[in-house]
């Protein structure tokens, strides 16, 4: 497998935006929201190459799901998200944190089709793509269709909330496939609050705990950063020494933000390079996160990219 190092636009994943609650209607489909990370799986000629949401090749970190991928009927190019499952067939994205480095339950779950044989489909509904999707995929345990539920979004959120999931897809069943946009022809509704983050910074350690007390959170606003909170919670003693160990070489002099905030006098401040994802219960008036809890990071989205996601009404 060649290592391709960026997606051409044409194969960059379509994007979500959030909305703010499940409705019913009859002209959309409705999916569950994985708790994972996306990939692109372009088969040709039985060779498979998978990309991150960046451009990133990755099919050598998971040389297993690329070798079931090769059982794909034809050429084509998958769009899915990679997750993995615990007992209850649940996925989460802290047990997908430690795959690499010990046992994991992977599953690929694919839920659109944008080239088919040489053929773009981008302009087919999306119905009829995932028609074509489901035809094409091979049995295996790694691999899984993405099934969807038509109409009725309110009560598929409402299971979706006492199984654990982090949220559902709603799909226009029209839609045309958009590489590379954000559109609203796509929703996510999430079961909690959550966000991407950048690392700005990190606490002295405090009382018995090792390596820092808390990382300093900021989002990009314009060319500038923003402070948004501080994260103390999520951490296990691994996750503190190895994220201690990558924050310490992008250690710097100089804070990031315009003004103070809090704690800078046991503050390091490092590089805003590494992005992070937290869930948190809300938004407080002076734009920070309140109860924030550190979940695993990211390596799929560049740091200048990650902004404010806030929720916008349907319809």
């Amino acid at each position: 497998m060649a290592r391709v190092s960026t997606l051409p636009k044409q194969l960059q994943p379509m994007l979500a935006t959030l909305t703010d609650g499940p409705f019913d209607d009859k002209g959309w489909i409705f999916e569950d929201k994985y708790d994972g990370f996306r990939m692109v799986a372009k088969i040709a000629s039985g060779k498979v190459a998978l990309y991150s949401r960046n451009g990133k090749i990755i099919s050598h970190s998971y040389i297993e799901v690329a070798r079931a991928l090769e059982g794909v009927k034809g050429d084509a190019v998958i769009d899915g998200e990679l997750v993995a499952l615990d007992d209850e067939g649940v996925s989460h994205f802290q047990l997908l944190q430690n795959a690499l480095r010990r046992q994991a339950r992977l599953r690929y779950f694919a839920f659109d089709l944008m080239f088919q044989d040489g053929d773009d489909l981008r302009g087919l509904p999306l119905t009829e793509r995932k028609k074509r999707l489901k035809a094409i995929l091979p049995k295996h345990k790694l691999i899984a269709f993405s099934r969807d539920r038509k109409t009725f979004g309110t009560k598929f959120f409402e299971e979706a909330e006492r199984k654990g999931l982090e949220g559902i897809m709603a799909k226009r069943a029209d839609s045309k496939y958009q590489s590379g946009a954000r559109t609203d022809n796509w929703l996510k509704i999430k079961t909690s609050k959550r966000q991407e983050v950048v690392i700005a910074g990190f606490t002295a350690p405090r009382k018995t705990r090792p390596f820092f007390g808390a990382l300093t959170l900021a989002l990009r606003d314009g060319d500038n950063w923003r402070y948004i909170g501080h994260v103390g919670t999520g951490f296990s003693h691994d996750t503190l020494k190895e994220l201690h160990g990558k924050l310490i070489k992008l250690k710097t002099a100089k804070s990031p933000f315009g003004k103070k905030v809090k704690d800078e006098a046991v503050t390091t401040w490092v590089k805003p390079q590494l992005v992070a994802e937290v869930k948190f219960t809300e938004w407080t008036s002076s734009g920070e996160m309140r109860h924030p809890v550190y979940l695993g990071l990211r390596d799929d989205k560049q740091a200048t990219d990650v902004v404010g996601e806030r929720e916008r009404p349907h319809g």
